[in-house]
């Protein structure tokens, strides 16, 4: 198993960046998906047409949010933990990223699907949105 960690900066505010993450409608706009996100600790997420799944373990409002996440071709049964950290900068949001038990195999798709699926598409639709 393998831990992941990315840092982003976004030119937006903290509770912009939280609401991309866990408002189902927002998080369907940017990945052009189907997305269902509980807000309540316990509550089930879904995104990408179902392709990740999980449960909300820990929320603290445009600060943190802490989920049991998989992707549908993991192992059956088997989560990962991950944690997006949002820090107010000059100039924007810092998001610090961490996922651990991702299994060996997927490291690689997971590093770059962050990235490519996730970052990119948030900063560019809230760059837009300016």
């Amino acid at each position: 198993m393998k831990t992941l960690r990315q840092t982003v900066t976004f030119k937006a505010v903290p509770e912009d960046v939280y609401e991309l993450l866990m408002d189902s409608r927002k998080h369907a706009r940017f990945t052009e998906s189907k997305a269902r996100i509980s807000r309540e600790v316990g509550g089930k997420i879904m995104a990408y047409d179902g392709y990740i799944e999980g449960t909300n373990l820990e929320i603290v409002p445009h600060t943190k949010i802490v989920q049991c996440w998989r992707g549908s071709d993991w192992p059956k049964g088997h989560y990962s933990k991950a944690t997006f950290a949002l820090a107010k900068i000059k100039g924007g949001t810092r998001l610090t990223f961490l996922q651990s038990n991702i299994p060996d195999d997927q490291y690689e798709p997971i590093k770059e699907g962050w990235k490519e699926h996730y970052w990119e598409k948030m900063k560019a639709l809230l760059e837009k949105a300016k």
